[in-house]
């Protein structure tokens, strides 16, 4: 009987022991393989102004953290109160400009003075040359005689040509040719020519001088 019963003492330590182990076992595993692995729960803080204390929701082993700062600015800060003194000063400026009054319906824009527009060069150089020129300068009732006397006749290839001495010089000068840059023979005679003094616009008959 004591057998017996020492064998079944000895069954139930065993059975203890190993659901004890077992245990262990399982604590261990949760500890370590599955802590392991599971992400660290989430923090959350709450920011708040300097005057009030932060709260923040930390897990184990966390301490508390310094107080936030506040950034920009807060609806308290601002000042809704309207100074009638400054609107009242703004009101009362007068407008003292020369232009259109901006501010008034009646008042109308000053008158603008278009300048006339100045004729090109070009123009005003086509305009004096087709001006006529102006006439010719007429001697007086007495006049100077042309200083020319016609002494003869000489044919040139059938052309009449007027021989003229003008002090010793002689000249040779047909109908149309100017002698002296001055006087212009218009006809040629056999005793007289007619000669015109281009300054003053007077016309004379030289006769043919007889030795």
């Amino acid at each position: 009987m004591k057998s017996v019963t020492a064998a079944g003492n000895e069954r139930i330590l065993y059975g203890v022991l190993g659901l004890f182990a077992l245990g262990a076992c399982l604590y261990i595993y949760e500890e370590v393989f599955a802590g392991s692995s599971a992400s660290p729960a989430p923090t959350t803080a709450v920011v708040s102004t300097p005057t009030q204390p932060v709260k923040t929701a930390a897990g184990a082993g966390m301490t508390g953290g310094t107080a936030a700062k506040a950034i920009g600015t807060t609806s308290a800060g601002l000042d809704p109160t309207l100074h009638m003194e400054a609107m009242l000063v703004s009101e009362g400026v007068v407008y003292s400009g020369s232009g259109r009054n901006i501010f008034s319906a009646n008042s109308a824009p000053p008158p603008i003075e278009i300048q006339k527009p100045i004729a090109p060069a070009r123009q005003l150089l086509v305009a004096q040359q087709v001006q006529a020129p102006p006439p010719p300068a007429t001697c007086p009732p007495q006049c100077p005689p042309i200083d020319l006397k016609f002494f003869g006749v000489a044919s040139v290839n059938g052309a009449r040509r007027a021989l003229l001495l003008h002090s010793d010089t002689v000249y040779v000068a047909s109908a149309g040719e100017i002698v002296l840059r001055r006087y212009r023979v218009i006809t040629v005679d056999a005793k007289s020519i007619e000669v015109e003094d281009m300054q003053n616009n007077n016309k004379q008959t030289l006769p043919l001088l007889v030795n």
